[in-house]
């Protein structure tokens, strides 16, 4: 397997919306990028590449977080999406490691995730709960974690995070 992580180009749109149609029991999360790309800004989305086959996808996107005294701007992970044939061999945890990574280049300092417990802590994700932020509705979710790009980028922060409208009207 001669896998790479890089950005996505207007080529794989298709593939893209293919890996995550395949990766998710149905087409939300296809459609749900496809819309994010045109409506969204600025945007973060990867693919995992082998030998020119887009085998996984990731795609981060614009948050906030809306708080009585101060709104302020951070990023959404989702989707995170691996062809089920190629699933289980590290392809996921590449994609997080190299998104997170891209995030911190072009200055993002937080990042939101509405996801497996026991998959993305190994990334630095901890509950947001345990920062006074929530997805939703206030109090406990164990599935909504947040990572710190940069030490102290939470500090202050607290509240509702709300993403882009499409995230609240997917089928």
């Amino acid at each position: 397997m001669e896998l790479s992580i890089r950005r996505e180009q207007l080529a794989d749109f298709a593939a893209v919306h293919a890996v995550n149609a395949a990766a998710f029991p149905s087409a939300a999360e296809a459609r749900l990028v496809d819309q994010l790309r045109d409506s969204t800004s600025p945007n973060l989305s990867l693919v995992a590449d082998d030998d020119g086959k887009v085998v996984g996808h990731i795609f981060f996107s614009p948050v906030a977080v809306h708080a009585p005294s101060e709104n302020s701007a951070a990023t959404g992970l989702a989707p995170l999406a691996v062809l089920p044939a190629y699933q289980g061999r590290g392809i996921g945890s590449r994609l997080v490691r190299d998104g997170l990574a891209a995030c911190a280049q072009v200055g993002e300092l937080v990042v939101f995730v509405l996801g497996h417990v026991d998959y993305y802590p190994r990334f630095g994700f901890r509950r947001a709960d345990d920062h006074g932020l929530y997805y939703a509705e206030p109090g406990p979710n164990p599935a909504f974690m947040v990572a710190e790009l940069r030490a102290g980028a939470l500090a202050g922060r607290s509240g509702e995070v709300r993403y882009a409208p499409e995230f609240y009207a997917m089928e």
